[in-house]
């Protein structure tokens, strides 16, 4: 058998950019309405910076490492940072094109014009002065600062910073562009049903002279620094783990610069002087525009309150049997929910009845990013009050959400539930709860298992599935998981929930082995999965394998895929699309033909090492035939998708789906919002 390294592996950081790319394909797109069109420059930009801080920060940090090991392990680092910053660059020279030349003339299409610099100072500059003196004056900051020599100064991690040119090139000023502090649009004036908006950034610029008095102002260029994202934690840690990551948080402020973003008219000479005085190297330093933290159009106002420049709203899909008594629903049969399709209430009135029946003993859940406040923690607090046992797994090492989990986790302990905290070595990504509830003298266990968290904000946003179930094996499974995370069991010896580290792995590779056998015999055989990423070896080596067999292979894979479909010889039989469209496909779903008895697969891990091997997963077989088959409609329509969704190839081009002659067009998501609607329509 062929070594690993004999098959093509595409790596994920760079594949990473072809799926921002189809983020700014959508932004492109005029079919879509102009809002949403500005909703994808905000996704885009505050992907980018992620990227940066999590992945580009992790690539230079393996320059450290010592030279023979990182040969080894056939990386290089500084290659790859820039082919990722030459990549990096096309996409902001395509992002400005689609701003300023698409979506700026639009919004003034439909009477909503937003300034720059010129204009504000041509004809808004007593609006400007006047905003500026009631609304931010007491927010800029301003310091001066020698040039060419190291400073002390500090810039924030995503603050946004001018630097002030003078005509004493010894000096130049950094002032604040307060947008943590203050919106970053304002509208200066309306004239009739034309409104004029700005940048906060212009309205400072306009003040500029006035912020340095002393001095002759020539000149003023927007900066951005973003820094490592990585708290460096020390695996072997004593004492709580919680404790040590809440007091390691700080560090994020004050990691290692990982992107310098600056507006590219800056000279030469300027930037030489910034980055010696920041302390920077010229790997730092990426040319931007003149503006910068565009995921602040995630809050771009429409003064015009025109509905046409935004997504229809989605009436939610009442589900036809999730109506009072819940226990009793799930109870006969199990109940699948769709979000963003359906509300994510029907989660939290479950633990509102959990939490509220006289029956109910105990609750367990396990929480990977918690909402700031919800109808759900308020339901959990609740059963505490009400004498209920809870237990809460609480995830602290969930990027970016640390803070609020750790505060939430802290908040149920002091209320008297059972609190368990993130391991050294392993996360918990499943998203799981369980209910015991005493029926005819025993305790009966009532599941839920889901592909997406346990928040009700994400839930409008993200395209998920949740499974409720009282179906005797599986939740006999998850609780051995729950003993695994309250430390009571080492393996929890599961026999039909896939449960990572301990079978996820091993089943999915037996699941491929079969249909390759099956292909080789003659049989038909397939695979046909959705994920948000691909990227484990092994797995995509057995892909590789099973295509070579005759397996057919049809896969959505909405992230990055390091497996490189339709290579001649050796993925022939691999077809990868991409949807990305109005919500974030976020749902897992693994079929197999299994010689003519197809086993379905649904929950939180995607084919990647991490979760297959440093994270505890659940997935579910899916064996009620009703739920079976509306999961597989929903997958049939995504693979059917010839409007939203992209194509996966060896070029990173991104292409459209082409639609077959004659054939509807069908955009997925458009699809199965009908389709629930339709299926649980009451008469």
């Amino acid at each position: 058998m062929e070594k690993l390294k004999d098959y093509p592996y595409q790596h994920r950081d760079i594949n990473w950019l072809s799926f921002n790319d189809r983020v700014l394909q959508e932004a492109a797109d005029t079919s879509n309405p102009l809002y949403e069109r500005l909703k994808f420059i905000a996704i885009f930009s505050s992907n980018l910076d992620e990227y940066f801080r999590v992945r580009v920060s992790q690539l230079r940090q393996l320059k450290r490492i010592d030279k023979s090991l990182r040969k080894r392990l056939a990386l290089k680092p500084s290659k790859f940072v820039k082919q990722l910053l030459q990549k990096v660059n096309e996409q902001q020279q395509w992002l400005g094109e689609i701003f300023f030349e698409q979506i700026v003339p639009d919004l003034a299409a439909h009477h909503i014009h937003l300034l720059d610099l010129p204009s504000m100072r041509d004809g808004f500059e007593q609006q400007a002065s006047t905003y500026f003196e009631k609304h931010l004056s007491n927010l800029v900051q301003c310091t001066t600062v020698v040039a060419s020599k190291t400073s002390d100064i500090f810039l924030e991690n995503q603050r946004l910073y001018l630097i002030v040119t003078f005509n004493d090139n010894t000096q130049y000023g950094v002032v604040t562009i307060p947008s943590h502090q203050h919106k970053r649009f304002v509208k200066l004036h309306t004239s009739g049903n034309d409104h004029y908006l700005g940048f906060i950034d212009d309205i400072i610029k306009l003040q500029l002279p006035g912020l340095f008095p002393d001095k002759i102002v020539t000149a003023s260029y927007a900066i951005k620094l973003s820094r490592d994202a990585e708290l460096y934690l020390d695996q072997e840690l004593e004492g709580e783990l919680a404790d040590k990551i809440y007091a390691s948080l700080k560090q994020r402020y004050s990691g290692q610069p990982t992107r310098f973003l600056y507006d590219q008219s800056m000279p030469k000479a300027v930037r030489k002087n910034i980055r010696k005085s920041l302390g920077l190297g010229k790997i730092d330093m990426v040319a931007g525009g003149r503006y910068h933290n565009f995921d602040d159009f995630f809050a771009f106002p429409d003064p015009s309150d025109n509905k046409q420049l935004h997504a229809s709203p989605l009436k939610t899909i009442t589900h036809r049997n999730l109506k009072g008594d819940f226990f009793k629903a799930i109870a006969q049969q199990d109940q699948l929910v769709h979000y963003p399709y359906m509300s994510f209430d029907y989660v939290q009135q479950f633990i509102d009845q959990s939490a509220t029946d006289k029956n109910v003993t105990e609750i367990k859940i396990s929480l990977y990013r918690v909402a700031d406040e919800s109808a759900l923690t308020d339901s959990l607090l609740n059963a505490l009050k009400n004498g209920k046992k809870v237990t809460v797994f609480v995830e602290a090492k969930a990027r970016f959400d640390e803070e609020n989990n750790i505060k939430w986790g802290r908040i149920f302990e002091k209320s008297g539930a059972t609190v368990i905290y993130s391991y050294p070595r392993i996360k918990v990504h499943s998203k799981v709860l369980l209910v015991l509830r005493k029926e005819q003298d025993e305790l009966k266990p009532y599941a839920y298992i889901g592909t997406g968290n346990f928040n009700a904000k994400t839930s409008q946003i993200y395209c998920d599935h949740g499974l409720f179930t009282a179906h005797k094996q599986i939740t006999k499974d998850l609780a051995r998981v729950f003993e695994v995370l309250e430390g009571n069991l080492i393996i929890p010896r599961a026999n039909h929930l896939l449960v990572s580290p301990f079978s996820t792995r091993h089943t999915f590779e037996k699941l491929i082995r079969s249909e390759i056998a099956a292909a080789t015999d003659g049989k038909k055989a397939s695979i046909t999965a959705k994920m948000n990423q691909l990227e484990d070896p092994g797995i995509i080596k057995l892909l590789y394998q099973a295509s070579q067999a005759g397996v057919n292979i049809r896969l959505i894979v909405r992230g990055f895929s390091c497996l490189i479909p339709q290579l001649e010889g050796i993925s022939d039989s691999i077809y990868i699309t991409s949807i990305v469209d109005r919500y974030l496909e976020h749902g897992r779903l693994y079929k197999f033909h299994n010689q003519g008895k197809p086993l379905l697969f649904m929950g939180s891990a995607d084919w990647m090492t991490r979760n297959l091997d440093r994270r505890i997963e659940v997935l579910t077989p899916i064996l009620d035939a009703e739920i079976f088959r509306e999961l597989d409609d929903i997958l049939n329509i995504q693979l059917a998708d010839n409007v939203k969704a992209r194509v996966h190839t060896s070029q990173e081009n991104n292409p459209f789906v082409t639609p077959d002659k004659g054939k509807p067009a069908v955009r997925s998501q458009h699809e199965v919002y009908e389709y629930l609607r339709k299926k649980h329509k009451t008469h």
